[in-house]
């Protein structure tokens, strides 16, 4: 039975190993019992590699680290004002498919986007969620023992010259855009607290519980 509690970890931003470091240990010694989680997080500058990826698609990296991954998909890129969530889920537990998951977390970000009157839409053959075919959010999951790490990026306010310097989720001249632009949420605070609602909604959580940082380990 799916425990209808979801707890929401606000990180604030924090460099991008430790907090995955910090998804793989929670992933790893959770158990049957433990509470799924939301973790909202920005990240300082950083490229991060699939699984899938190919080295041809990080075309300039400059100064920003590049690093490989265990998620799905090919290279993106994160910064601030840009609004990371990861769930940190018992799919197994609340017995919905990976698909499933893919396509609810595409679906909570295309709600809260229609909230502002922006027509938002996924393609099958490419995840994520994009308007006017350019691309505002980015999703890769990974799925261990049932359960899931990573997750997705919203672009909310932040400097998109990077993606220039590779070829988003592996697709040349792939064009990406941000919430600013479009007339939703403006800061990523605003984007996190709206996304929050639809997701959790979507997901079937019926009560949120919300802490400032990672519980110690």
């Amino acid at each position: 039975m799916q425990d209808t509690t979801l707890h929401i970890r606000h990180l604030g931003q924090q460099d991008y190993e430790s907090v995955w470091h910090a998804m793989q240990h929670y992933t790893d010694t959770r158990n049957s019992d433990s509470p799924d989680e939301l973790w909202i997080v920005e990240h300082p500058p950083v490229f991060t590699q699939g699984q899938a990826g190919k080295s041809e698609h990080i075309l300039n990296p400059g100064d920003i680290p590049v690093i490989q991954v265990d998620r799905g998909g090919q290279v993106t890129y994160h910064g601030p004002g840009q609004l990371v969530v990861y769930p940190l889920l018992d799919i197994k537990r609340s017995k919905i498919g990976v698909r499933q998951l893919v396509t609810h977390i595409e679906q909570s970000i295309i709600d809260m986007l229609a909230k502002y009157a922006i027509n938002a839409y996924a393609k099958a053959d490419a995840p994520g969620v994009y308007v006017d075919e350019r691309k505002v959010a980015s999703l890769g999951l990974r799925i261990r023992k049932g359960c899931s790490f990573h997750g997705l990026a919203l672009n909310v306010d932040m400097d998109l010259a990077p993606f220039r310097r590779i070829n988003p989720c592996g697709y040349a001249g792939l064009e990406m855009v941000q919430c600013k632009e479009l007339g939703g949420p403006q800061t990523v605070i605003e984007a996190g607290e709206q996304l929050i609602i639809t997701l959790s909604q979507l997901l079937g959580y019926q009560q949120l519980v919300h802490h400032q940082g990672l519980a110690a380990s």
